[in-house]
């Protein structure tokens, strides 16, 4: 890809503002991101997909340091509670100390592990995101959430801890299958739908060029998007109020993943499918227009992100796992619907029936 030069986003949040780096040959410019690095202790967390891609960019600009790699296998089934034992061992043999720093070169999954396994480490030490994915470079690898995958529910434990940097480095989207590549574009149509209605207009009238993957189109929807997403951050870090609003969709998404075993949906699926769920929900409460439901649906459709519940999916154990969300308070769900596109709004109570009934119309045949 000729990219332009590169972006730049502050999350800005005081003495622990940083950078968001997007662009092209981010990963081999150490220069960029060599003096991120404050001790000489590094583990770079990756998996058995990335690290054979770009685990060599990284290792030559970590010359003179002590460092090693934790290579785990590619997938959201595996984060979990055991390869954070690995990785804690991991630094443990390295001898880090507490000016060490991890660098997560990988998807979301990477980002969340290496960020909670820094969290606790000497209860916390420096992170690095170096995200390889178009979901995580707008959407998790920036405003510092960690989790950890339980049987039980998706994410249902982690921390906020907030990387020193992030370099999000485009050229290693040309390796990305088709299929993550559409699923990172949820997050992307995901703040539009929030509360940007122009960017929305823009991703209808861009939608072919950003599933072509063409290179200044990409660039300026990632830099939007991480520049709506860090203003969010900034007046919310600890999801109190409007960081909520990032979770449109989540909470059907995650539902959907785990009834899944996370292997019949990506994440950024399951976002879809949420998403255009949450639309079909606030129509059906009488917030929301038909007309912006069916926009969701044809923008999601033209970038061709699935837009039903998988068939064979039981919608009372879908409803079950939702009450199991974090954003849930005193027994009642708490959603993030919307009034149409680009005002969504946090609703506690939300009717089970008119969830239910939205589940079941909403499963394939």
């Amino acid at each position: 890809m000729n990219l332009p030069a590169i972006e730049t986003v502050t999350v800005a949040l005081g003495e622990r503002s940083y950078l968001v780096s997007i662009g092209s040959g981010l990963l081999a410019d150490h220069a960029l991101w060599r003096d991120s690095l404050r001790g000489k202790h590094v583990l770079v967390m990756s998996n058995t997909t990335v690290a054979p891609l770009y685990l060599d960019h990284v290792a030559k600009g970590l010359e003179g340091l002590s460092w090693s790699s934790l290579l785990l296998e590619d997938g959201e089934a595996h984060k979990s509670f055991a390869n954070i034992g690995v990785a804690l061992d991991a630094l443990a043999k390295l001898g880090a100390t507490r000016d060490a720093c991890i660098i997560a070169l990988g998807g979301g999954v990477i980002g969340d592990m290496a960020g909670f396994t820094a969290a606790c480490w000497m209860r916390g030490i420096d992170f690095i995101q170096m995200p390889t994915t178009l979901l995580a470079m707008v959407d998790s690898s920036v405003g510092g959430k960690t989790g950890v995958n339980l049987p039980a529910g998706k994410n249902l434990v982690g921390a906020f801890h907030q990387p020193r940097a992030v370099f999000a480095d485009i050229d290693t989207l040309i390796t990305l299958p088709d299929r993550e590549y559409r699923a990172g574009l949820a997050e992307v149509v995901k703040g539009a739908a929030i509360g940007d209605e122009p960017f929305f207009h823009w991703l209808e009238h861009n939608a072919d060029r950003l599933a072509a993957r063409d290179s200044a189109t990409l660039l300026e929807a990632i830099a939007r998007k991480v520049r709506y997403k860090a203003g969010v951050v900034a007046r919310d870090e600890t999801e109190q109020g409007e960081r909520a609003l990032l979770n449109l969709g989540h909470t059907f998404g995650h539902a959907l993943e785990t009834a899944g075993h996370y292997t019949t949906l990506l994440h950024g699926e399951g976002v879809a499918v949420g998403m255009l769920l949450a639309a079909q929900l606030s129509e059906r409460l009488g917030m929301s227009e038909p007309a912006d439901t069916t926009r969701l649906q044809a923008l999601l459709h033209m970038l061709g992100l699935p837009t039903a519940i998988p068939a064979g999916m039981d919608p009372h154990q879908l409803l079950a796992l939702m009450r199991l969300d974090k954003k849930n308070t005193a027994g009642s769900l708490r959603l993030i619907l919307w009034h149409g596109i680009g005002r969504a709004e946090i609703v506690s109570g939300v009717d089970e029936a008119a969830v239910l009934a939205t589940l079941e119309a909403a499963i394939a045949r």
